[in-house]
């Protein structure tokens, strides 16, 4: 949420709205997630949300451990909405 409310700037409101977690092996020692936002996904939201209205991209995120196996996989939906024009008095 915060990668993308940093990337889309002060004009949209970013929220978390909903994540689960799906665990697939137990996790030894350190963990390690990797996040990535590609200029396809800020298009999208752009595109999405040009007219006023919300979006709820789905995004996954893997984690693994210091082995490289796989140890969760993390659903998030964010909310996302451009922020109204200001009205100047």
């Amino acid at each position: 949420m915060l990668m993308l409310m940093e990337n889309l700037g002060r004009d949209y409101i970013v929220w978390d709205k909903a994540a689960s977690i799906d665990f697939i092996s137990p996790g030894k020692g350190p963990v390690f997630a990797e996040f990535f936002i590609d200029e396809a996904l800020l298009d999208e939201v752009r595109r999405q949300t040009e007219g006023g209205e919300k979006y709820l991209p789905h995004l996954e995120v893997q984690i693994h451990d210091g082995s490289g196996t796989l140890v969760a996989r993390v659903d998030k939906t964010l909310y996302v909405r451009r922020k109204p024009p200001v009205r100047q008095a």
